[in-house]
């Protein structure tokens, strides 16, 4: 009997080829070829996935699967093949990249119609699945780290799609840039775990690594810190996080797909699919927790001071992966993907929101333009009411369930557990607060900008049942408890759990009195005084940007504009002249006349002679 396990080669590879027939054929298709094409690769993907999953979780006890199609290199006795390993992890995944995706996608077909590069939109949008998918289901470091660099690509691709706008190539070249820093990490990395274990296979890899090291050995350490700078990079963690916020400048979609639901995930699959790697080094997890936990409480207060639709929701995006990166540090390993996958659902729905919002409204991006829109938008407002609650954590919301098992586990951590659980409740208190802030303001209030018809139902479909999944997807329980150890159930009475459950709640309730209408004033606590120093310090995003700016692009730039005419240029340029110099001369003494090489040979004698008489005499 076939198994769906022989197809799953066909899960990247079907969008792979969407990207080849879009790519190919340079916009000449019309656009309702393109959508079937761009739309139809990313949904025959999803259904190869649901049939894998059914098949995969109608086992009692799934074993893992590993299907290798062929040897990619043989290079002294290092055979890394192109290798897809199915188990819990990848395929909860999957169900995201290719559920979520397919959602997004047809959102899509609506929203970018009007784009005169709709094709081209599309083709990039399906390689980024493919290569999403090609990451998350490899079996060997070096063929996930191909799917790494190309979701890489394709963010670059995407963030600068409008490249006619300058600002937008800008944002693009700083993603690019800032998760090379962390790639450059990553592939340190891979070099140094296989100089010391000699594979790059996952599976062989983690069991060789558990003979060859001790709990605490520092090359281990050092081969975990270098594989979490590429996690930071791609997953927009302190200190690399500075690149996602200006991606927003992509079209909404590509906010939804890339920058909220899957490529910014990356970095916590790694650490996931490594888990037993990170288990040998308290160093490195214990810097998993504090990176998480310092990089939720920085992005919470950043997005209390944004005014862009769409930057509120990338900090937003940059604090739950805060949180994902707290759960791997103290432990948590599934309540970290089970947050992931709750997180994709609830985030990719206030994204494909705010593009519903910004459509209706003449791209306007600035939430004090807007007010009153819950009348005359009121799926979109919906949308809001459940992602934002859903990402506030109000109980019953999917994200709920998820956030309330990270913090609980936080609070039960041997290493300062205490203080990460204080500093997951901070965040928690103030995504509640920013989440309904933006809520309150763009949909009560009074119209300022009048907004044109709603959407289509291709837009408004996707809304529907991604509201459905921010509800109930907590109720969806990832198939991972035969991926990670095992843990204790956590069970706390008293203030901890009632804690965790109401600040989201006073979050709620502080929001509503400060932002609905009639809204409070707060000018006099922005205007002067500390109050203005650290809004602005918050609303720069903690002068990150300037710092780095001061410390890094700004002697760079210096350093290129001294070197414009490049030094190495020169030299390479003088021993050219040089030797156009001597052509030159030696071509003088060509003159074709016998006398003239008479005289040389007589006086280049005479010459010889003299020299010849000087070495013999003493």
């Amino acid at each position: 009997m076939t198994s769906m396990y022989e197809f799953v080669f066909l899960v990247p590879l079907v969008p792979l080829l969407g990207f080849f027939i879009l790519f190919c054929s340079l916009g000449n298709l019309p656009k309702q070829a393109v959508a079937l094409v761009g739309v139809g690769s990313v949904a025959i993907a999803a259904m190869l996935v649901l049939f894998i999953g059914v098949e995969f979780l109608a086992q009692t006890n799934p074993i893992p699967v590993t299907a290798t199609f062929y040897t990619w290199m043989n290079v002294a006795g290092f055979t890394p093949g192109v290798s897809f390993r199915i188990d819990g992890l990848s395929l909860t995944m999957m169900f995201v990249i290719t559920g979520v995706g397919l959602l997004i996608h047809i959102y899509s077909a609506l929203f970018m119609l009007d784009d005169a590069d709709y094709s081209r939109f599309f083709s990039y949008m399906n390689l980024f699945v493919a290569a999403m998918l090609l990451l998350v289901l490899a079996d060997n470091l070096l063929l996930l780290f191909v799917g790494w660099e190309g979701v890489g690509l394709c963010s670059y691709l995407l963030v600068g799609f409008w490249h006619h706008d300058a600002a937008n190539g800008a944002a693009a070249r700083k993603a690019f840039v800032v998760t090379r820093v962390g790639d450059t990490a990553m592939a340190l990395g891979l070099f140094l775990l296989f100089l010391h274990l000699g594979t790059l296979d996952i599976q062989a890899l983690m069991q060789q690594a558990k003979v060859t090291w001790q709990v605490g050995d520092a090359t281990v350490t050092i081969a975990c810190l270098l594989l979490l700078g590429g996690a930071v990079g791609k997953s927009a963690q302190l200190p690399l996080q500075t690149w996602l916020p200006d991606a927003m400048a992509g079209p909404t979609p590509v906010s939804a797909l890339i920058h909220a639901a899957t490529m910014v995930t990356a970095g916590v699959y790694l650490i996931a699919r490594t888990h037993e790697l990170f288990l040998l080094s308290p160093i490195a997890l214990n810097t998993v927790a504090v990176i998480g936990a310092a990089t939720l409480l920085m992005a919470a207060f950043t997005a209390l001071t944004q005014h862009d639709i769409k930057r509120i929701l990338a900090y937003s995006t940059i604090s739950q992966i805060g949180y994902m990166f707290l759960a791997l540090g103290v432990g948590a390993w599934s309540s970290g993907i089970f947050h992931l996958m709750t997180h994709a659902f609830f985030k990719a729905l206030l994204f494909l929101g705010a593009g519903a919002v910004i459509f209706s409204l003449h791209h306007e991006h600035d939430i004090f333009k807007m007010g009153g829109l819950r009348k005359h938008l009121p799926i979109a407002f919906w949308s809001f009411i459940i992602g934002s609650a859903a990402l506030a954590a109000l109980p019953l919301t999917s994200g709920f369930y998820s956030k309330d098992a990270i913090l609980l586990t936080a609070f039960d951590s041997a290493w300062h557990g205490q203080e990460l659980w204080a500093a997951g409740l901070l965040g928690a208190f103030l995504t509640s607060i920013y989440s309904f802030r933006l809520v309150f303001i763009v949909f009560f209030g009074e119209v300022k900008t009048q907004p044109e018809a709603p959407a289509g139902w291709l837009m408004a479909v996707p809304l529907v049942i991604l509201c459905g999944l921010a509800l109930g997807g907590g109720l969806l329980t990832p198939p991972l408890q035969w991926v990670f150890p095992a843990s204790a159930p956590v069970a706390h009475a008293g203030m901890v759990p009632m804690l965790t459950l109401g600040l989201p709640i006073a979050g709620l309730l502080i929001a509503g009195l400060l932002y609905l209408w009639p809204r409070a004033d707060l000018s006099w606590l922005t205007s002067r005084g500390l109050g203005k120093s650290l809004f602005q310090f918050w609303f720069s995003h903690w002068a990150m940007d300037w710092l780095y700016d001061r410390l890094l692009v700004t002697p760079y730039k210096t350093i290129a504009a001294w070197n414009r005419k490049d030094i190495i240029d020169r030299i390479y340029n003088g021993i050219a002249n040089v030797t156009w110099f001597l052509h030159d001369f030696s071509t003088q003494s060509q003159t074709g006349q016998l006398r003239t090489y008479a005289v040389i040979m007589v006086v280049g004698l005479v010459l010889v002679g003299v020299i010849a008489l000087g070495v013999i005499q003493p």
